[in-house]
């Protein structure tokens, strides 16, 4: 089939265009309507020339939902001249690939090439991706792979060597702009059929609130022009307080298991290690804003505190500490406080490492040098027989003697590993 299965369903209720969602009708017919990921698609970058070409070989389209990832494979869809089939991991099994492979197979044993696009491929198991595997080699299928996840973690090793990963990043506030202006003229497949005005302040806070995500960015634009009723001269006249209504609560990209909670657990712990008492609080607010759990940030606190402050500051780990009881008794809303007030002393406060080089370095020795013996003096006495067995002859008591300190042997090669 040369269309996706849908869009030749959908071509023919062209004349119900509206029974669809504005996102999807808004898909741009070919690159001079796509907006932004000009740094993988604009003029005479490398995937560009390929989908111009029709040159296109197997590639995954990473990046967060709403950038264009699916938008492009439909760009490819209506520019190659090879069949086009469509699956998505969510809901696809291996006899539903099969069926696919053998399309695929005939089609090049009559000189035709086969682009699969596999939306989600994150969601196919080690199983499904393995049976891709032959026919991309060979040439069978061209794979077109989309995903929300990090392909480097859920994508297998050899699918990826087979495959070119372009990243696609949010969408700026001038495409998304853009792209709802297109969508208000557009007669055919936007909203231009209808006498509607968008105030420019209720643009701005549909694109600014959408967070680079063109998909949710439409749909409050549509739910906005369908919910408010005409005046009497028919005009729909949409205002900030209405956008606010219809786009409600930023969804901050946020993803709990994948590279957003990483990325910004080392943004958070990195800003206050290196000083930045604001930035360190704005990563703690965008990971509460997103339903981290805020015992998970308190110990990555109370790890800062000691790695990265230690005895320069010894007050701070007791601050993290207290804070990581504070989330434990009294809970969120209003444990953000404490865990600011953490953050913060951690990100003020004089730094030093000493103590984590100090552990570091000594269990490299132990697990790496041979197990020094505890000295005789230092071997516990107190048990029954241990005085015939010459257990802590010699010891020296620090508090017998000037100032609680003598100087007596503590291990059997003199190591250096705490050094302030």
């Amino acid at each position: 089939m040369e269309l996706f299965d849908r869009e030749r369903h959908h071509e023919e209720k062209q004349k119900d265009a509206a029974s669809f969602p504005l996102a999807y009708r808004m898909c741009p017919g070919d690159l001079s309507e796509f907006a932004g990921q000009g740094h993988i698609i604009g003029e005479g970058k490398l995937l560009r020339r390929a989908i111009e070409a029709d040159r296109v070989s197997s590639i995954i389209l990473y990046g967060p939902p709403g950038t264009g990832k699916t938008a492009l494979a439909r760009v490819i869809a209506q520019r190659t001249k090879a069949h086009f089939e469509w699956l998505n991991a969510a809901t696809a099994g291996l006899d539903d690939l099969r069926k696919v492979i053998a399309r695929a197979r005939k089609n090049k044993a009559g000189g035709a090439k086969t682009i699969l696009f596999l939306d989600e491929i994150h969601r196919f198991n080690k199983l499904q991706q393995d049976a891709l595997l032959p026919d991309v080699e060979e040439g069978s299928v061209i794979l077109i792979a989309a995903t929300v996840e990090n392909p480097f973690f859920y994508v297998n090793s050899a699918l990826l060597s087979r495959s070119q990963v372009f990243e696609l990043k949010p969408l700026e506030r001038e495409d998304i702009l853009k792209i709802l202006g297109r969508a208000i003229r557009d007669e055919k497949k936007g909203l231009g059929s209808l006498d509607l005005h968008v105030d420019e302040d209720a643009l701005e806070h549909m694109a600014r609130m959408s967070d680079g995500d063109a998909r949710r960015a439409l749909t409050a634009l549509e739910i906005a022009a369908l919910t408010t009723p005409p005046d009497d001269n028919g005009r729909i006249s949409i205002d900030l307080k209405t956008a606010e209504e219809s786009i409600q609560k930023k969804a901050v990209v946020y993803d709990k298991k994948g590279d957003q909670h990483y990325d910004t657990a080392s943004a958070f712990i990195k800003s206050m290690r290196g000083g930045d008492p604001d930035a360190a609080v704005y990563y703690l607010a965008k990971m509460l804003y997103a339903g981290e759990d805020p015992r998970f940030i308190a110990r990555r606190a109370v790890i800062c505190a000691s790695e990265d402050v230690g005895e320069a500051d010894p007050t701070a780990l007791l601050v993290a500490v207290a804070a990581l009881r504070a989330v434990e008794f009294v809970g969120m809303p209003e444990a953000r406080i404490p865990l600011a007030q953490a953050v913060i002393h951690i990100a003020n406060a004089p730094k030093s490492n000493a103590c984590y080089m100090a552990i570091e370095a000594a269990m490299a020795d132990v697990s790496s040098e041979e197990t020094m013996e505890v000295p005789e003096h230092l071997k516990d006495s107190s048990y029954p027989g241990a005085e015939k067995l010459g257990r802590g002859e010699g010891y020296k008591y620090p508090h017998d003697y000037p100032g609680g300190v003598t100087e007596q042997e503590y291990l059997k090669k003199k190591k250096k590993y705490y050094k302030p």
